[in-house]
């Protein structure tokens, strides 16, 4: 049985599999910490979804989904990036706070109510963070961004995607006006690791941290 917990351990492998640090295969200790569970559970849960041929799992170095593991992986990461774009749109929603949200309620909508949010928001193909929506079919676009912290000074960008792992972070974040669509110039770098100092939409300056500007993808528009 697909229950609301197997949904969740095969979305949470699909992300590490393919967010940033993307793993090949997903270890006990790194599931676990994600999830916030004892490794014990994740034990008992991989093996379950070993038996149910979700995941491949080999001892000793970790799961990685199979294509019907990955298929149930991406419907609900479909549900869950839809309703994230619908409460910040329809509802107001601020983008720190439809990730708890949106995880109440993808297990529960039916595939018609995804459908008519889909065409309420005119089939979007990119979330409220600026990740992809997978398709219906499960098709997920991919694209070629960089972390901010990469870029030297001098470069120019435009954000194109915020990692959504701390609500604290996307506050912080929007607070800074670092959101989707914000050009950003690099004008300086301090040594050892410091921070940068940004130009923002060219009328203000902001002073970034290397480890805040690793969460922010960027589209580079030249050197």
């Amino acid at each position: 049985m697909i229950t609301q917990s197997v949904q969740d351990y095969l979305k949470t492998i699909y992300k590490l599999q393919n967010g940033r640090d993307a793993l090949e295969t997903v270890n006990t200790s790194r599931l676990a910490e994600k999830m916030e569970v004892k490794d014990s559970s994740v034990t008992n849960m991989i093996k379950r979804l070993a038996d149910m041929r979700l995941v491949q799992h080999t001892p000793h170095r970790g799961a990685e989904l199979t294509e019907p593991g990955k298929k149930i992986a991406l419907e609900i990461l479909r549900h869950h990036r839809l309703l994230e774009l619908y409460l910040k749109q329809a509802l107001g929603y601020s983008w720190d706070e439809v990730d708890t949200e949106a995880d109440k309620l993808e297990h529960v909508i039916s595939e018609d109510f995804e459908d008519r949010i889909d065409a309420a928001l005119d089939y979007p193909t990119v979330g409220v963070h600026g990740e992809p929506i997978p398709s219906k079919g499960g098709h997920v676009e991919t694209a070629n961004y960089q972390p901010l912290s990469d870029l030297q000074v001098g470069q120019i960008a435009v954000i194109r995607q915020v990692s959504d792992g701390s609500s604290e972070m996307l506050r912080y974040i929007d607070e800074m006006g670092l959101t989707l669509g914000t050009r950003v110039e690099v004008r300086e770098r301090a040594p050892f690791d410091g921070p940068l100092v940004l130009q923002v939409d060219s009328d203000k300056e902001q002073v970034l941290g290397l480890k805040v500007a690793g969460q922010i993808d960027v589209a580079v528009m030249r050197a």
